[in-house]
């Protein structure tokens, strides 16, 4: 089992930077699949973007692709989104989620085992 802290979550106005980061528990942080999903209000909760265990394969959404980065350090058991040139309907609260199944793919779906408490976005108009 493990277990996912968020943290970087804030107020921002549109254009500006935030850089997530996600904390887990545990020795086996490199057998996860990682994901960021995202939650705005009255909405379901997004998948935003994913990373395998290695960090070898990567997927966006396309409403983030090219303004938000995702990256995982193994040794420190962390996994980061980066996220540049933010707009108002990024606004929500996002969630770091892991995947302990060997996919082929990036699950862009929300059947991840593990999900944290979330954080905060929002972005000012």
């Amino acid at each position: 089992q493990v277990q996912l802290v968020e943290s970087g979550g804030g107020l921002v106005q549109a254009g500006g930077s935030l850089r997530l980061s996600c904390a887990a528990s545990g020795r086996t942080f490199s057998t996860y699949a990682m994901g960021w999903f995202r939650q705005a209000p009255g909405k379901e909760r997004e998948f935003v973007a994913g990373i395998s265990r290695g960090g070898d394969k990567i997927r966006y959404a396309d409403s983030v692709k090219d303004r938000f980065t995702i990256s995982r350090d193994n040794a420190k058991n962390t996994v980061s989104l980066q996220m540049n040139s933010l707009k108002p309907e990024d606004t929500g609260v996002y969630y770091c989620a892991a995947d302990r199944r060997l996919r082929a793919y990036i699950l862009t779906t929300t059947d991840y085992d593990y999900w944290g408490q979330g954080t905060q976005v929002t972005v000012s108009s």
